[in-house]
């Protein structure tokens, strides 16, 4: 019997690559390998006895068939209640109504370019900037227009150049302990960007994953809580980070007309997000001091992003810059030269360590000659043993 060819996928995943991170992590997944590749919490840390008394909860007698039964898209209104109490004390006045429960914030981007982005459209991002933003902006058919970065994030004149040249739809942005350099954009300039976004008439989205693991420094509040943007601005946040990812939990922050098209792009995608882990998330944070939980996080990372920065000078060859983080899980390193850190990776593999190759945190041309470090996965003394192994690799 004739048999047609089989039917071809969408045109819209042409030109998207895999995730090399996800790729990666599965490569080294295996024992001996230290890996400063995935931004991964450390499991070690996580709260199993309180996150399992959680779910105890959600499933007593008292709650369990109500965990168990569909729910409203937009989330469980005592998690959003507890959500919003949060943001609120970090600065960015917020109510339950405000907020839409996401499965991880990483559907939060995936709802936001369904409901903002036409195919062509364009948005504006810092460069280098999220992976995973980057592919989903790509699925939605939009183009990235890097803007030029320094030290401390995206820089006004880049930011300027881009609004009037390119006039883009969206400006995206992981202002606090970014994706993929560690940096943190200041006060000062949160603001001037806010106003700028706002004469350009622009969505921003604050992408804030991050944000509570800070290990030096005064926090900074979040930039959706600038003025300016009031009526424009969008905060992604996630419990990944200071709870546990396997959870898939996050939250977007989003004015009311967004808030309600996100809402109807969320329920053709997954109808709502679990109820189950809602209501196990809702009792912990309910009768858990999560503060102090992240208090111990940070002291721990802390530990570990000092032990990364300290191994720094003895690890790269002289002509070597890396960022120095305020918090977060991440350095930025610049070899020197005209390197391919994508070449230099499988020699990294052979001797047992494994990094990120800086190049696909780009949407303009990527500089090879860069890498992403993870740290907050290893002890200090696991990270000085990983140090050792890469020397040797990059030699």
């Amino acid at each position: 019997m004739h048999r047609s060819p089989t039917p071809p996928l969408a045109a819209r995943l042409s030109g998207v690559a895999s995730s090399p991170v996800r790729d990666l992590l599965a490569l080294v997944d295996r024992s001996g390998v230290i890996s400063f590749a995935g931004g991964l919490p450390a499991p070690e840390l996580f709260d199993v006895a309180g996150l399992r008394a959680a779910f105890e909860a959600a499933l007593s007698d008292a709650t369990a068939r109500r965990s168990l039964q569909y729910a409203p898209t937009e989330g469980d209104p005592g998690l959003r209640t507890l959500v919003a109490e949060r943001l609120s004390r970090r600065g960015l006045p917020t109510t339950a109504e405000d907020l839409l429960i996401t499965t991880g914030s990483q559907q939060a981007l995936t709802l936001l370019t369904t409901a903002l982005l036409n195919p062509g459209a364009l948005v504006a991002g810092e460069e280098p900037t999220y992976l995973a933003a980057l592919q989903s902006f790509g699925l939605a058919g939009a183009r990235v227009a890097p803007i030029a970065s320094d030290d401390d994030g995206v820089t006004l004149d880049g930011l300027a150049q881009v609004l009037e040249q390119e006039r883009p739809t969206l400006l995206y942005l992981v202002p606090t302990f970014a994706n993929p350099t560690g940096r943190t954009l200041p006060a000062a300039r949160r603001a001037a960007v806010a106003v700028l976004a706002a004469a350009a008439g622009v969505w921003v989205v604050e992408d804030d994953p991050y944000g509570e693991l800070r290990y030096s420094g005064d926090p900074v509040p979040p930039l959706a809580a600038q003025p300016a943007i009031a009526d424009r601005a969008v905060h992604l946040g996630s419990f990944s980070k200071i709870g546990a990812p396997g959870l898939r939990l996050g939250w977007v922050r989003a004015p009311r007309p967004l808030r309600a098209a996100l809402a109807v792009a969320k329920q053709a995608a997954d109808l709502h997000t679990s109820t189950v882990d809602q209501a196990a998330a809702a009792a912990y944070l309910g009768a858990v001091d999560l503060d102090a939980h992240i208090t111990t996080l940070v002291a721990v990372y802390r530990a570990r992003r000092d032990a990364m920065l300290a191994a720094m000078p003895d690890t790269f060859p002289d002509g070597s810059a890396w960022s120095e983080p305020a918090g977060g899980m991440f350095s930025w390193v610049q070899l020197p030269g005209d390197v391919d850190t994508a070449a230099l990776l499988p020699r990294a593999l052979a001797h047992d360590v494994a990094f990120v190759p800086g190049a696909s945190f780009f949407a303009g041309r990527p500089d090879t000659a860069t890498l992403r470090l993870a740290f907050t996965t290893h002890t200090p003394e696991e990270i000085a043993q990983g140090r050792e192994r890469l020397a040797e690799a990059l030699r």
